[in-house]
């Protein structure tokens, strides 16, 4: 009777041990995740690509500026006036653009 007794108690430590030790493994594992995702988000947030220009109303013409540059380094021949409110609100906003093709085209479009 004193064998399955000891027998028994081996057995529930045996049991808690084991779940004990997978749970902690397990835990690690969620860790090591975590740390990688963190480490994922962070190399992402490094490569965000600024614009490259913004044309906004400068004035009372519209301009084009290099991002972050106060003044502009090209003015656009349209009349502000005769354009849409929406249009005319986006480009008191300033409106950002990541590439010269981007530009192009927009300044075609509100020229033409």
């Amino acid at each position: 009777m004193q064998k399955n007794m000891k027998k028994r108690i081996f057995l529930t430590l045996f049991a808690g041990l084991s779940a004990s030790g997978t749970i902690m493994l397990c835990s690690m594992g969620n860790a090591n995740r975590v740390r990688r995702t963190e480490a994922k988000v962070a190399e992402a947030e490094s490569h965000v690509v600024q614009p490259a220009y913004r044309v906004e109303e400068y004035c009372g013409r519209i301009a084009v500026f290099l991002y972050g540059r106060k003044e502009p380094f090209r003015y656009i021949d349209a009349d502000i006036w005769l354009m849409p409110e929406l249009d005319r609100e986006r480009l008191e906003k300033g409106i950002d653009f990541y590439s010269e093709s981007e530009l192009k085209s927009y300044i075609s479009d509100i020229t033409s």
